[in-house]
This record gives structure tokens, sequence and C-alpha cells, in this order.
């Protein structure tokens, strides 16, 4: 019988080389069968993603963002509410109350394809929340990084996603500043 465990997981090993490989990823493997991946992102400029390779399943973690904080009730029920239409991952907090995503796979079902897929389901479920997560629940400390950046002529540009919380562009249209 430990031949066969073996046997998979050194094909499940194998199977997420490839897809590393293929997808032209940025990663380290620190250990036999673990492995840390950076994922580009748009939202979150990168995630980074392990992978660990287990006597029986492949394992897969992601931080996401760190505890709220503000809103701690509303970003817990959008975080479950969005679990439910999630492929391999589901989020999870830490004992701090970070965000991460979890997710575990039967090493049976371990392919470079199903290794793309949670990926991407990885990079979709952390980037693409990244930018309502920080609204949820760092409102407060966004509006408070605007109007200091504003008071002492810094730039505010990768403060742009979260014009609505700062009234950014009310200012622009109220003082007839044109320029970005």
């Amino acid at each position: 019988m430990s031949d066969a465990k073996g046997a998979g997981s050194r094909t499940a090993r194998e199977a997420v080389e490839q897809a590393l490989r293929e997808a032209e990823l940025e990663w380290e493997s620190p250990s036999e069968g673990t492995y840390v991946v950076t994922l580009p992102g748009t939202r979150k400029l990168s995630t980074t993603c392990s992978l660990a390779v287990g006597k029986h399943t492949l394992s897969v973690n992601a931080f996401v963002v760190r505890c709220p904080d503000e809103n701690h009730a509303a970003v817990h029920r959008w975080l479950l509410e969005r679990n439910t239409r999630m492929y391999g991952v589901s989020y999870a907090i830490d004992k701090l109350g970070d965000v991460y995503l979890a997710g575990r796979l039967p090493l049976a079902a371990v392919t470079p394809e199903e290794i793309d897929r949670l990926l991407g389901a990885v990079l979709e479920n952390a980037d693409g929340s990244f930018n309502t997560l920080l609204e949820m629940g760092f409102a407060t400390a966004i509006r408070r990084e605007y109007e200091w950046r504003t008071s002492r002529g810094e730039p505010t540009r990768n403060l742009d996603a979260f014009a609505r919380l700062t009234g950014a562009g009310d200012d622009r249209g109220a003082r007839g500043d044109s320029a970005g």
C-alpha cells in the first residue's frame, strides 16, 4: 500500500510542476511536495499561493487580506455568501481574523489541468474581490490615507479605485482639475 501512496504523491508533484511550468508562473519548492507560487494580479498586485502535496490530498492556501479594521459582520457574511459559488477553494479566516483562500483536492484528482483551474480560482477570488474587501473592511483607513496624501500633495493614483469612498471624482469637478 505504501508504494501506491508514494506513487500518488509523486504523480501529483509531477502534475503540479508541469502546470506551473506551462503557466509560466514564478514559483519555488522549499521542500519536496511544497510549492510557493506568485500569481500576478490587477487589483492586488500579486497573490502568494502555497500548494502542498500530502499523503492523500493536495492543499492550497493563499493570503487575501488582513483582518478588516471595521464592518466585520458584513465582510464575513459577504465571504460566506461567496463561498457557495466558488470552485475548489473557500474563504477562511485564521485566529487573527486574516482572510485566506483554502482548498483541498484528493491526489487522484490532481492533473495539470486541474491545478490550472484551481490556481485560476485562487486568482479570481483573491484579485477579483480585493477592492471590494478593502472598501468593506478598511473604508475609514482609505479615507484617512487619501486625506493625508492630498494634504501633503502626495500622489493618490493607487487610490483611484476607491474614488467612491474618497470623493476624489467630486473634488476634481469642484476644483476644476482635469488632470489625474
